[in-house]
């Protein structure tokens, strides 16, 4: 399949599928790699698999993925302070 044809199967599917925003292979690609980042899938695997040489270009795609920026967690939110600001020790925490 020569690029051409990909490029005419992905305008002829977003159209069938009423997408109006444009669509190319390189959009697919990008999905791909946004949906593993978002499933938690190492970022290193996504790497082999879009046949990156150097990890900094994968790493481009993480700017896509924001909410799994937003679910990390500092190690220094992790730890229980020693009193609540009412004076009580702290619940523990699991």
């Amino acid at each position: 399949m020569t690029t051409r044809q990909l490029t005419r199967a992905c305008h002829a599917t977003a159209e069938m599928a009423e997408i109006k925003k444009r669509v190319t292979p390189h959009t697919l690609r990008h999905s791909f790699a946004t949906h593993l980042l978002e499933q938690h899938i190492d970022i290193r695997v996504i790497q082999v698999l879009l046949g990156h040489a150097k990890l900094e270009t994968t790493a481009l795609y993480t700017h896509v993925a924001t909410n799994i920026i937003r679910e990390v967690m500092s190690p220094l939110d992790r730890l229980t302070p020693l009193h609540t600001p009412d004076g009580e020790p702290p619940t523990p925490r699991l």
